[in-house]
This record gives C-alpha cells, structure tokens and sequence, in this order.
C-alpha cells in the first residue's frame, strides 16, 4: 500500500444488509412486496403520489432503527486514520456510514432523511412523515418530496465522482451488484485510467471481470479485514 495516497470507494447494499436494510435486487425486483416501477420511479410518484409517500415514510422510519455494523464501523476507521485523499461514494440512502463515523461519503443516491422542496429546490434534514404534505420550512410550498434519486434521475454530484477517480490510485467496490449504472460503470472508468481496483462483495458481481482483485464474502468481515490491511500496511 505504500504507492496508495487516493482512495475512492463505492458502497452498496451488501454494505448495510447485514443491519437489517434490505434490498430490491434479492426479492426477485420485489422491494418489501413493491415493484420498482411503482415506488422508485418519478412516473410512480406523479401516478400515485400517495402510495410512494407512505412507502418511503416507512423506510425513513424504519432506517432510524438500524445500527451500524462492521463494516461500516471499519470504514470510518479508515477515513479517520487515512492521511490521503479518501472519498465514500454511497449509493444507499441511509444514513449508516455517517452514524458510525465517517465524514468523507457522498450520497450519489440522496438520502432518506433528507426532503426536498421541488418549489423552491431546498434540501431539509427530515425525520418525519411527507403523506400528510407538510410545508417547506424554507418557502411553505407544499411541495416536499423524498430527496432520493429515482430511476430515471441523474445521481447527485457526478462530477466530484469522476474528478474523484481521475485522482485516485485505488478504487473499491463494496456491496454493489454491478448492474446500476452509472455506478456500475465506475470501474472500468477507473481501469481506463490506470486506477488499481478491488472488489469485496458477497459473491462475484456483474462487473466482476473488470477488478484486478476479487474477494468474497460477508462485508462484515471482508471489510475490516482490508482496512486494517491498509492502515497498518
């Protein structure tokens, strides 16, 4: 690790699944008995606004349950001990990684406890429901809506990202399927640069073929054993 000064990681689902946040992609496109279509979709919420309302009133409350676990808890290890250039893209929408420490993520997918005012394009920190159309603090527009990036959006920030991977000397994958783009595509973006690339993930991804390394296993055991590789390698 000593030619390793810049680190970009890319956090999925598999990194929160084992504190009890489940995903879409393991229920056959089912996402707690929901199609995809009918909930993540901007066509959803102008079609039924009330039933992806209370879906994700329900995910925001349930989220604020979960805990942190090993991974997570490894990965803020290493953004407070690494003296490089770290960046933590999430694709999740909980705010975990935050929770056990880390300071240096970004949400390329929002975050549930965010809403955001579609009148006047505020972002609020928000714990409660939006079924019952609360006003926006900023401009009393009833107009707040999950501040969570649907299909068919454009992820948050995608220009720090890829400024992010032009820099780095390490990519890593955690968690993730390989099948979102454009997250998905991040590491051959990476290898076309020269980037080292690791994959840690339950079991081989779509994108597996594009790392340099693979393993496999639980995140709660792959990850801290490869950050306690790095900080005292």
């Amino acid at each position: 690790m000593a030619d390793i000064r810049n680190i970009v990681i890319l956090t999925g689902a598999g990194v929160s699944a084992e504190s009890g946040i489940d995903t879409f992609r393991d229920a056959g496109g089912l996402w707690e008995q929901h199609r995809v279509e009918d909930v993540a979709t901007p066509e959803a919420f102008a079609r039924d606004p009330d039933l992806v309302l209370n879906f994700y009133d329900m995910r925001r409350e349930a989220i604020q349950t979960k805990q942190p676990n090993a991974a997570h808890d490894a990965l803020a290890r290493l953004d407070a001990g690494w003296h490089g250039d770290l960046l933590i893209v999430t694709q999740n929408v909980d705010d975990l990684h935050e929770r056990a420490g880390a300071h240096r993520v970004l949400h390329m997918h929002g975050t549930h406890l965010n809403a955001w005012c579609t009148a006047c394009d505020t972002r609020t920190p928000w714990t409660g429901t939006l079924i019952d159309r609360p006003h926006c603090p900023s401009c009393d527009a009833q107009a707040l809506r999950p501040d969570v990036v649907w299909f068919g959006e454009m992820p948050y920030e995608m220009d720090r990202i890829y400024t992010a991977l032009r820099q780095a000397d390490l990519f890593v994958s955690i968690g993730t399927s390989g099948a979102v783009y454009p997250a998905a595509g991040f590491v051959q973006e990476a290898r076309d640069m020269r980037v080292r690339t690791l994959e840690l993930n339950l079991e081989a991804s779509m994108g597996s073929r594009w790392f340099h390394e693979s393993r496999h296993g639980p995140a709660t055991q792959l990850v801290p054993q490869w950050v306690e590789e790095v900080l005292n390698g």
